[in-house]
């Protein structure tokens, strides 16, 4: 059995794309097709289309959407390494900026002259995103020179903004009611964590209270990992992300450190002044550290820094205005918090780039044929 799909680059990631129609409808047995078609029960996907690290296993299944005021409803799945296990609970801002070039380059969307809009729901958590596709002369580009911080290939522009994204998972933008607080990990002292539900639930750590920087580099952040894991297994309860008695997870809340802006030097070895950005954030993408930083994780950290007292606020050193600039491993990440309302914003959004990569046909091994039949 084959299965057509496309490949995109969306800004620091990979994804497959499926049109719903080519796909099992049903979870378990998409789970069963994606696990076969990745190889994702080999530590290196060598068998299957995965591309063995977290940000670039990753699939998106997409279909026009049935809501008013919605053009594409997308599921993502973040595809596991060595495990032969799917992850459904989360969102990828970046496969969503891929998912709106598609949607347009594949005619589920028209052209509106120079910019096209689309928006789109993300089926896992809910949220309502808005893409904004570079379509110059009402045509759609294979290529562009928009570039963001990680890479230095070009793509199609892509503004890609979160709307009304607080509290899309758990009902509230603070789960605990408290912007800092307190979090005792293990035997260790209490760290000082913000626990903030915007794009994505995600805990912060104030990485002074942890004895760390938040402009760690990624071999440092690999040797952080075991305790950042510990950190949000900590939280989950908390936030309401676990049930009684469930084992947690390690998608989400997602996790990583704050700190206050120091001189660093990017892993594409370009240095960082200080004055450059407003916030240090190194995160992690499941178990590994994120080499930017994912776009759900950004709008959180952006929806953090306009709450006094949050380890964002504090990093900062105060407000900073509309603009975030966050300093990640690959370079500064901008974010703009606006229409506010009652100090929520109702749109976050983050410049990024696309670019469809290959339209294939995928050969799904024996058994995940037999399993997807």
């Amino acid at each position: 059995m084959h299965t057509p799909a496309t490949l995109v680059r969306g800004g620091t990631s990979k994804c497959w794309l499926f049109h719903q129609v080519h796909v099992p409808a049903e979870r378990g047995e998409l789970e069963k097709l994606l696990v076969a078609a990745y190889g994702s029960t080999d530590p290196v996907e060598l068998d299957g289309v995965g591309g063995a690290t977290p940000t670039t296993s990753k699939a998106a299944v997409v279909s026009a959407s049935p809501e008013p005021g919605t053009d594409i409803d997308y599921l993502f799945a973040q595809v596991g390494i060595g495990t032969g296990t799917v992850e459904w609970t989360s969102n990828c801002g970046n496969c969503a900026t891929g998912v709106a070039l598609y949607a347009v380059a594949k005619g589920l969307v028209p052209i509106t002259g120079d910019r096209t809009r689309v928006t789109m729901r993300n089926i896992n958590t809910g949220a309502v995103l808005e893409g904004l596709v570079d379509t110059t002369g009402g045509l759609v580009h294979d290529f562009g020179e928009q570039t963001v911080p990680g890479t230095r290939a070009g793509g199609v522009a892509v503004g890609l903004t979160f709307l009304d994204p607080a509290g899309r998972t758990t009902g509230h933008l603070l789960p605990t009611g408290q912007a800092a607080q307190e979090l005792k990990v293990g035997t260790a002292d209490p760290v000082l964590v913000s626990m903030v539900d915007a794009g994505a639930p995600v805990v912060l750590v104030d990485a002074r209270s942890a004895a760390r920087t938040g402009s760690e580099t990624l071999e440092q952040m690999r040797t952080h990992t075991p305790w950042l894991r510990t950190v949000r297994h900590t939280a989950a309860p908390l936030m309401g992300l676990l049930e009684p008695g469930q084992a947690p997870g390690d998608a989400v809340p997602k996790v990583g450190l704050v700190g206050e802006p120091v001189p660093y030097t990017t892993t594409l070895g370009e240095a960082v002044a200080a004055e450059d950005y407003d916030v240090s954030v190194r995160m992690l993408t499941m178990n590994a550290p994120h080499p930017a930083i994912g776009l759900t994780s950004a709008v959180a950290v952006a929806t953090a820094g306009l709450l006094e007292d949050s380890v964002v606020f504090r990093a900062a050193g105060g407000p900073t205005g509309d603009w975030l600039r966050l300093g990640t491993p690959a370079g500064v990440v901008a974010v703009r918090c606006s229409d506010l309302r009652d100090g929520l914003p109702g749109r976050v959004t983050v410049q990024r780039a696309a670019r469809l990569l290959a339209d294939a046909r995928i050969y799904v091994p024996r058994t995940g044929r037999a399993q997807a039949a």
